[in-house]
Formats: C-alpha cells, structure tokens, sequence
C-alpha cells in the first residue's frame, strides 16, 4: 500500500530535540577487552547537530516508537547481545532495495525501514540499539541517533555521508557508538592497505554524483586522505576456527566483508550470531536464494564466503552499550 510521505523541516525537529546537548569530544572511550562479553561504558553523546531536512513515513515513525516502547520494557531481562539480536531480527523479511538514500537532489535523512540495503540495515540495527542502551524511546531520539551514525560529526551533506566502511567506523568509533576489534592476533592475521577511490572514478554509477562535479572532488579528497591507511582484518580461513572468533566475536557484533575488489574496502555489512555449528551473519540480501531481504541464513559466513572469492576476510566492531 502507498504510503504518504511526510517532510519535516529543521524548525519542527528543532523544538522536538531540544536538550539532546552531547558531551565534549575530547571524551575518552572506555574500552573493554576484546573478549568480554560484559557491558561497556557508553560515553555521553557529542554535542548534537540538530535534526534536519527529515524524510520518513508516518508508518516508519509508528514503528520506532513501538520498538524503543517494547524494549523499554524488556531492557533489564536482555543482555547487550541480546537486544541487538532482538532488534536486528525485527526486520527478518523486510526487502532488499539498493539506493533508498539517493532518490532526492540534495541530501536528507532519509528513514525507510521498510526496504534496506546491508548499510541501511546495520544504521538503523545500531540506531534503536543506541536508543535502547541509553534509555531513549522518542522517534526524534532516534533521527538524531541515526544521523549521528550516518553522517561524519553528525552534520547533513552527500560528502559528509560514511559511504566507504572504513569512513563509517571510523567516525563512529570517535563518536563512542560503536568500537573496532582488531586484535590479538590470530585471528587478526591479515592486514588490508587502504586504496578506496571507487566513488570518484565511477560516478557517473551514482545519481547524486553524476552531474555533481563539486561533489566529485569532495568525495576525491576524502578518498585520498585515507588512502594508504594500514587496518587489520581476519582472513577468511581462520573463519573456521570457532573457538577462536567465540573469543573474539560476540552476538550483535557488526561484520564487514573484506574485499580485493579494485579501489573498495569492503563490499557488505552484517550482523554477527552465533548458532551451535558456527557464526552466521543477518544481513539484508540481495540474493535470490534469501528471497532479496534481511534474512538470518541458513549457511555460516564461512561457507557462505568460501564460494566468493572476492572477500578475503572480515572486519569487526561491537555496538557501545551501557
């Protein structure tokens, strides 16, 4: 059924979001060893960039605000892990649909929780995670939550939008929303040189790029500034050792799938959970076979990944909690 969509400016969500004032950078994260599946410190949120140019369902907003409700509720009887999964499986189903985020001229925060691509999927799987965790059950909690996670310091702009993964838990991570794990090793054997210049070399494949030569350069800048970095990564066949990664890897963690594609880091996102024969990923899927939707597979990550050889590994990070 066609939905009517709603627009609301930046002077509407400002009167909603007021006193949603985030603590100083300079924070430090608190962080947990890598194995502990125990709860972490959440830093306070950063001084927030108020909400604007918003583009969401009626539909979408109802939903949000029942799921912050129900887990409200049910918040202390759920470990971190648990809540994550919680959420992450609420979309089971819902379709797969590639470019939702680019269908305007100039970019907005664009809810759609009823078609995902594997990015939209995690955001918004972070976003109600972080809302739960901090106690937050307001629909314009949430906007500012995603559009922290979504954009670099939280501010609005196609530039500014965490297209590349690395570009995404690294702001993140310096926001205190989520934490990379890149150690011990093993399993973090493996150790990907950056080269991430698919955006500017291919725009003409994007919509908001193609006549944008300004937005070109500016996303050329950002590519080549974090050209060269070193990150580590597991390699795909210590995906077999599962009593490693249970080490190492916990339920709600995000996956990324390592890529030697020319001039990508990455090439799809998940959500880690552990069954008794191994680690899956939930993940939205454009894959026939998983009916183009989020699904929770019936194959692990690691048969899943030995069929394609362009992914040599994962990355990981864990959802701050508190």
């Amino acid at each position: 059924m066609k939905m009517n969509r709603w627009i609301l400016c930046v002077g509407v969500w400002m009167l909603l979001l007021s006193c949603t004032a985030r603590a100083d950078r300079s924070s430090a994260v608190v962080r947990d060893a890598a194995a502990a599946d125990t709860s972490v410190a959440v830093r306070a949120p950063l001084p927030a960039a108020k909400v604007q140019n918003v583009q969401a369902t009626a539909t979408d907003k109802k939903e949000v605000e029942k799921l912050l409700g129900e887990m409200a509720e049910r918040k202390g009887k759920l470990s971190r892990g648990e809540i994550i999964l919680t959420i992450a499986r609420r979309f089971v189903g819902v379709p797969y649909v590639a470019h939702t985020l680019d269908r305007n001229e100039e970019e907005m925060l664009v809810v759609n929780l009823h078609q995902l691509d594997c990015t939209t999927y995690v955001e918004n799987v972070v976003a109600l995670s972080r809302c739960v965790f901090l106690g937050k059950t307001s629909f314009s909690d949430y906007l500012q939550t995603l559009q922290d996670i979504r954009y670099r310091g939280g501010e609005i702009s196609y530039a500014n939008r965490l297209h590349y993964y690395q570009w995404w838990v690294e702001d993140n991570e310096r926001m205190g929303i989520v934490r990379e794990i890149d150690a011990p090793n093993p399993p973090f054997s493996a150790v990907q040189t950056l080269k991430i210049n698919y955006m500017s070399e291919n725009f003409t494949a994007y919509d908001m790029l193609r006549t944008r030569a300004e937005r070109v350069r500016e996303i050329k800048q950002l590519e080549d500034a974090t050209n060269g970095k070193r990150v580590n990564f597991i390699p795909k066949s210590s995906l077999k050792d599962s009593r490693t990664l249970r080490s190492v890897i916990k339920d709600g963690d995000i996956i990324a799938l390592v890529t030697n594609k020319k001039n990508l880091d990455t090439t799809h996102l998940g959500i880690a959970v552990w069954h008794r024969d191994g680690l899956y990923l939930l993940n939205a899927s454009s894959l026939k076979k998983n009916g183009k939707s989020v699904v929770e597979p019936a194959e692990t990550l690691y048969d899943y990944l030995c069929v394609r050889p362009v992914n040599t590994g994962i990355r990981v990070a864990r959802i701050m909690g508190d």
